[in-house]
């Protein structure tokens, strides 16, 4: 009897997927609660103000497929079986289309709204703002769905299959005890920029055993005379070296980092309101930076030397498309990823 590769292929990830349920019975008949299945939260409420329009909803894949549908399926392979959007309330009925035909089918899926006015009480809107307050307000919105542990990824970021693999094993073992235990996916800078403009990463200083020691967001880094330089001022530029660890917003944590983030938010929102009350926001690395500090914390460095692929800018999309191609065209990818 001859069976194809596709077939044999196809058999594997089916006994991986058998197993891993079987594992996460066995877990729950132990009573271990903490080896509950993780959540994955993605934020996809961010307008592309630079791509000018939804890039959450562009498509990018030879069948129509957004970017998110190559990271969902990702997460399932992994080993996720439920998923949280952040988005607006006035994009849920577009939204919830596009992904209950495709990868609603294959996960639980869930809605959460990311509200400018979701604020504590006695906090209010300035008059003229009009964006909401950032990702750690966005992964907020989720506050009631939140139970153990959760990942968070952005929607119009490609990280790759073994960076979902790296994160679901983290957090299906992860315990807090005298600290919080939390973890990032980390990838070297120079693979994570675009050719065409400045983008916003999170760079990390790291220990020799690769955990977090600091983060700081950088909201103009970029290629620049061959090197690789960000700015705060817009005319003092500073090299970053190649191989720096950077943040792509692919965190993984525990339930008391939602805690953490609700007990900080009014002293976030009264620094913005100082400083920047129409366009300051309240950012994951600001909240994981304070846990750092404060030594309440530590984050574990889960490193990828993959290339990112996203749409930061119009002129990014050709990239993307080709590269998720090839992927398909070497077997990374089905030609078809829901069916």
């Amino acid at each position: 009897m001859t069976i194809s590769c596709n077939t044999q292929i196809i058999n594997v990830k089916l006994i991986i997927r058998i197993l891993k349920y079987v594992s996460g019975i066995w877990h729950y008949l132990k009573g271990d609660i903490y080896m509950n299945n993780p959540v994955l939260i993605v934020m996809a409420a961010g307008m592309g103000s630079r791509y000018g329009g939804l890039k959450q909803m562009d498509p990018v894949g030879t069948n129509g497929e957004l970017i998110i549908d190559f990271s969902i399926y990702d997460a399932i392979e992994a080993g996720f079986q439920k998923v949280v959007f952040v988005i607006k309330k006035e994009l849920e009925k577009d939204f919830r289309e596009l992904i209950d035909k495709r990868p609603g089918r294959n996960i639980e899926t869930i809605f959460a709204f990311q509200e400018i006015t979701d604020l504590p009480e006695g906090y209010q809107v300035p008059k003229e703002r009009a964006k909401p307050w950032g990702t750690c307000q966005a992964v907020m919105s989720c506050r009631d769905l939140i139970d153990g542990p959760f990942a968070v990824i952005n929607a119009d970021d490609f990280y790759g299959a073994e960076a979902f693999k790296s994160m679901y094993n983290f957090l299906i073992d992860v315990k807090d005890d005298e600290k919080y235990r939390y973890c990032m996916i980390g990838y070297d800078l120079e693979n994570t920029l675009t050719e065409n403009g400045h983008v916003a990463r999170g760079v990390c200083k790291t220990t020799d055993n690769d955990f977090l020691k600091e983060i700081v967001e950088r909201t103009k880094i970029m290629w620049r005379h061959g090197e690789i330089q960000f700015t705060e001022d817009e005319e003092n530029w500073k090299t970053v070296e190649p191989g720096t660890s950077v943040s792509m917003n692919f965190w993984g944590f525990t339930k008391s980092f939602m805690d953490e983030m609700i007990e900080m938010f009014p002293h976030a929102l009264d620094k913005i309101r100082k400083e920047n009350p129409l366009k300051g926001e309240f950012f994951l690395p600001i909240a994981v930076d304070k846990l750092l500090k404060e030594e309440k914390a530590t984050v574990k460095i889960l490193r990828s030397h993959d290339k990112w692929y996203g749409v930061t800018y119009h002129e990014d999309k050709e990239g993307v498309v080709e590269a998720l191609k090839k992927m398909k065209e070497n077997g990374t990818y089905p030609e078809k990823l829901w069916k």
